[in-house]
């Protein structure tokens, strides 16, 4: 099975769709995608994630299915008293450079910049969510591996943002939210791959067989590398 998770075209955020250039970008991805073999197709709720996906599944003809779970995630926290309005990429970058230990440590929810942001709620959300949606394809969840339970061939698109995508990321590949976020980016319209071997009863390992794929996009090359707000 192949997850070719893609994020949306250039936003505008104040109506939740795409901007004119972010359309474009939207079809030279369905184009890309249409040689793929797709056979179902995913998206966030939100308007500029399933907009962009729109344009995929008219070229195959089939229907979006909306995962309210990859909703684009919030952050920050009540009392304000988080740096940088607890924006979690920033965040990342401060904490990975002050306190390099956390690189490679499991308790990097425990530190101070992440422990009452909101963005551990989405996490633990998407995270959950997301083992759920994986087990519908055959996929149970065990030891941060996946145990196939039964053979399965399909190409799915999930269409959606750079924080849920961030989660996904981190949660299914076990590498650090603040290490996705730090060293991870990826741009509008990219295509990533995550293979998920078919071997009935075996525990398997996911595989990023391919990471922020922008080719596609007819003016990437003068694009910047933006992530949601």
């Amino acid at each position: 099975m192949k997850l070719y998770f893609i994020r949306h075209g250039e936003p505008d955020y104040e109506h939740d769709c795409l901007t004119p250039n972010g359309r474009r970008q939207a079809q030279c991805t369905a184009q890309k995608l249409k040689g793929a073999g797709i056979d179902e197709i995913y998206a966030s709720p939100m308007g500029r994630a399933v907009e962009t996906a729109s344009y995929t599944a008219k070229e195959y003809g089939y229907n979006i299915t909306k995962l309210d779970f990859m909703h684009e995630i919030n952050w920050g926290d009540d009392k304000g008293e988080i740096p940088y309005g607890g924006h979690p990429w920033s965040l990342s970058y401060r904490l990975l450079t002050e306190a390099p230990e956390y690189l490679r440590s499991d308790d990097w929810d425990e530190h101070h910049y992440f422990r009452n942001n909101k963005c551990l709620e989405y996490y633990g959300r998407i995270s959950e969510e997301f083992d759920g949606f994986m087990a519908g394809f055959g996929y149970e969840r065990k030891d941060g591996l996946y145990i196939c339970h039964e053979p399965n061939e399909k190409k799915i698109a999930l269409f959606a943002h750079g924080g849920s995508g961030a989660v996904m990321f981190s949660h299914v590949l076990n590498l650090t939210f603040p290490f996705v976020l730090a060293v991870m980016p990826y741009g509008v319209c990219s295509i990533s791959v995550i293979d998920f071997a078919s071997h009935p009863g075996e525990l398997i390992v996911p595989r990023l067989a391919l990471f922020n794929e922008m080719g596609h996009i007819e003016s990437f090359k003068t694009e910047k590398l933006t992530f949601d707000k």
